[in-house]
């Protein structure tokens, strides 16, 4: 044998010794350590209720690992939180009561083995699925309202047994029979409780959809109906008195209390309505010797309207006025929409009378003929006349009486007139109004400047006569 061979040989026997030494360590820790199955789950049930959590541990093959510590957590908004440490039977199971919360996220639960000389740590997490409990929504508040004050509107979400719901609840609206639309959305407290306050402004109705949970159904209200009362007085109609022949949309509900006149120049926007309509070239007033006379007045029906006038920038103060003190007496009108509204007349060669009388319209300025005279300029295209409630007020034409025979014999202690003693009379010419034809033209006065002073007395209708 070489120098070199002798050398060789205690080299190999070391690394043989070494890889014998090496494997035999790793065959040991592989018959001791096996992988193990870890399991956690238990029945579905109602949040609040009682449920069984179930732990098990098995080896590769199945078989259980009895007597291991298995330490169960629950999810928290910060992680995990301990619950319990369950030791496994000779089945390799255990079980832990626990209840179910609504949260379904904290219904999470974890089950960790750290393992020991012939098994694997382990570990499993599962979810316990919930019931949903029935619930029930309820809405309700007044039954009615006078117009223009606030309403509370309450909210209640509870399950049948009484437990408050805390959650989103949508509430939808429907006005004067109109389409259901979303108002708002509430949100009920721990006490299953949500109040809103409303003002309706005419006839509603409510109902409350209340959305799912995981622990909750969601549920839809029965419908709460809200009787919008008139804050003043209507009107009561003579037995057999006609409606006017021209239907008028009732005008926006007023606001800020009391007659609110606002006395501006004409807009834009007004004096494209007029042009070609209440106002032509050759008409005697233009635009700068207007203005446009907002108010608030009582409707037939006891409702606050917000109404507009043109009138002469001469008159529209004291028309204002007058306007504004048959709102605080409480003297009806009917409507009061500037008379472009009716389009261009004809017959009237300005803006529609006919259609203005027939639909019992307020209005003052209008650049037309004198109704049933042709070519003869009426009073009103200078912008200092008025005519009130026209169709309880007839006009004595030259062709009849318009819009109606009905009303021209008859009288009403707040909405026609036939004397200068009616309210109406007196409180119009207590602001320079004058009655000027009497029963011959009862919807008409004009401006003359008299404050204060009673009313001229009625003269014959001639052809200024409107």
């Amino acid at each position: 044998m070489s120098l070199g061979n002798r050398l060789l040989l205690p080299v190999t026997v070391v690394v043989s010794v070494l890889a014998l030494l090496v494997g035999g360590t790793a065959a040991a820790q592989a018959a001791r350590a096996t992988p193990t199955t870890v399991s956690i789950g238990g029945p579905a049930d109602f949040a609040g209720e009682e449920t069984t959590l179930r732990v098990g541990l098995a080896d590769p093959g199945g078989a259980p690992v009895a007597g291991a510590d298995v330490t169960v957590e629950r999810r928290t908004g910060e992680g995990w939180g301990p619950v319990a440490v369950v030791t496994t039977d000779e089945r390799g199971s255990a079980t832990l009561p626990v209840v179910l919360e609504r949260n379904r996220d904290r219904n999470v639960f974890r089950a960790t083995y750290a393992g020991d000389e012939t098994h694997d740590p382990g570990a499993a997490q599962q979810r316990i699925a919930l019931k949903r409990r029935a619930s029930a929504v309820r809405l309700g508040g007044p039954r009615e309202v006078k117009d223009g004050r606030a309403v509370a509107i309450n909210v209640l979400w509870t399950t049948p047994g009484g437990e408050p719901v805390a959650g989103r609840v949508k509430v939808y609206r429907s006005v004067a029979g109109g389409h259901w639309r979303l108002d708002r959305v509430v949100t009920t407290g721990s006490d299953g409780r949500a109040t809103f306050q409303t003002t309706p402004r005419a006839d509603s109705r409510w109902f409350a959809r209340a959305l799912r949970q995981s622990w909750v159904v969601g549920d839809k209200s029965a419908v709460h109906r809200i009787d919008n009362l008139p804050p003043g007085v209507p009107v009561r109609m003579p037995k057999g008195a006609p409606y006017p022949r021209i239907k008028l949309p009732p005008q926006a509900r007023g606001t800020d209390g009391g007659a609110n006149v606002r006395v501006t120049r004409i807009p834009d926007y007004v004096w494209r309505d007029m042009t070609g309509v209440s106002w032509h070239r050759g008409c005697p007033v233009g635009r700068s010797g207007l203005r446009l006379v907002r108010v608030n007045y009582w409707d037939y029906h006891g409702y606050v309207r917000r109404g507009e006038v043109v009138a002469a920038s001469s008159a529209a103060g004291a028309m204002g006025d007058a306007l504004a003190e048959m709102f605080d007496e409480k003297l009806p009108i009917r409507a009061m929409y500037r008379v472009d509204r009716f389009g261009y007349g004809h017959r009237s060669r300005g803006g529609d009378d006919y259609a203005s009388m027939s639909a019992g319209n307020t209005s003052a300025f209008n650049c037309r003929d004198v109704t049933g005279r042709p070519g003869v300029r009426s009073p009103h295209s200078y912008g200092r006349s008025l005519d009130i409630n026209t169709w309880e007020n007839p006009y004595r034409s030259a062709q009849g009486i318009v819009p109606n025979t009905w009303w021209q014999s008859r009288s009403h202690p707040r909405i026609a007139w036939r004397s200068r003693s009616h309210p109406v009379v007196a409180l119009m010419a207590r602001h320079g109004f004058r009655w000027t034809y009497g029963t011959g033209d009862t919807q008409h006065f004009d401006y003359v400047g008299s404050y204060g002073r009673a009313a001229v007395a009625p003269r014959a209708c001639d052809k200024y006569c409107d």
